[in-house]
């Protein structure tokens, strides 16, 4: 089968750059060895028809108009603005930190000048932020770090802050005001009919073939392609050659509750301190759905599985980078995503990235 194009992966990276070389009349083959599109997006109705995130939950959110506006091209969209609490020491509590969370778990009155004093009397300063213990203690100092971060993290990368690059921290803001959304993202909301519809509607082109379940040596040696986008983990496409790049994976543990009509006051409640699981998300307040039952996620981190997010530590983005100068090599293929780029996206960071991909090889000739 010869083709203009073979996707390597039907998530976001790959869905993009699929619908966009599509549309511009190319011929596309999407392969991913899952059994379904929308990579670790990917929803669906459980027994009791409730629409879950197979993979954990996926809440969009991002300040670029262009991927909004794109996304809208598949999608009506669910205003959704997400809240997360963090169950410490007996309260749920506000994160991202906040004027409410200091006031409720010291019991104080403080208001937004007093929260800035107070963090001024507290913070540890740092001459130099190269870790995300730096950036923590810097700006709330060692007792709130200890509450909410360092455990939180001990667990999610299995790795202490102090081990960790400074942006992994700051992707988390402090706030001295009562604004307790998660994110302040310029648009905020779910795709009305779930992501994996999205998809669908993404993938909808008759110039696209779907592979599914196939793995992509063997797709690729009955595809013929002018060229390949490759958006699975980048030291995997050249057989680990210098060594596996770490990753963090995760296990999910989903549970329906029969009778209970809502089981948490949010979308998410965080255990920095408590349980080997991470966070419990509730589906039900990210999608708006009605339903008598309700059914939840717990999240436990670990080291083997499934890569999801790249170790942000100065060791592996040297070995990355030795994987980087291969893939700068090599002809007739694009890495792009997550795991092809080693880079910690967001949603809307992987289709921006997908769209300049997608725009660099038409503009190439392809």
């Amino acid at each position: 089968m010869a083709v203009d194009l073979l996707v390597v992966g039907a998530g976001f990276a790959g869905s993009v750059v699929a619908e966009r070389m599509a549309a511009a009349g190319k011929s596309v083959v999407v392969m991913d060895r899952r059994e379904h599109i929308a990579g670790n997006a990917y929803d669906e109705p459980d027994s009791r028809g409730i629409l879950i995130h197979r993979y954990g939950p996926h809440i969009f959110h991002t300040n670029s108009r262009e991927v909004f506006d794109y996304l809208s091209a598949f999608t009506a969209w669910r205003p959704y603005e997400h809240r997360v609490l963090a169950q410490v020491e007996g309260q749920l509590l506000p994160i991202p930190i906040n004027l409410d969370t200091v006031n409720r778990l010291y019991g104080l009155a403080l208001d937004e000048e007093g929260l800035k004093d107070y963090f001024e009397r507290v913070r540890d300063p740092r001459p130099e932020i190269r870790t995300s213990e730096d950036v923590i203690v810097n700006t709330v100092g060692w007792d709130l770090y200890r509450k909410f971060y360092q455990g939180y993290t001990r667990k999610q990368w299995g790795l202490d802050p102090s081990e960790l690059f400074a942006s992994v921290a700051s992707r988390v803001p402090v706030r001295t005001n009562r604004d307790d959304r998660y994110f302040t993202d310029t648009y905020q909301a779910m795709p009305l009919d779930g992501y994996t519809a999205m998809f669908s509607r993404m993938l909808d082109n008759p110039r696209i073939t779907l592979a599914l379940g196939e793995d992509f040596r063997s797709v690729r040696e009955t595809v013929s392609a002018r060229h390949i986008v490759y958006t699975g983990p980048v030291d995997e496409y050249f057989d680990s050659v210098f060594g596996k790049l770490p990753y963090r994976s995760l296990t999910f543990e989903h549970e329906q509750l029969p009778g209970v009509a809502t089981f948490q006051p949010v979308g998410t409640v965080n255990y920095p301190n408590d349980h080997a699981y991470t966070r419990i998300t509730e589906f039900k307040h990210l999608t708006g759905q009605e339903h008598p039952d309700t059914s939840i996620v717990r999240e436990y981190p670990q080291a083997t599985g499934d890569p999801y997010y790249p170790i942000p530590r100065p060791e592996n983005d040297a070995l990355y980078a030795r994987y980087r100068e291969l893939a700068e090599k090599e002809k007739g293929v694009s890495f792009v995503g997550r795991l092809a780029q080693y880079r910690y996206y967001n949603m809307d960071q992987v289709v921006g990235a997908a769209l300049s991909a997608a725009r660099g090889l038409l503009e190439g000739g392809l």
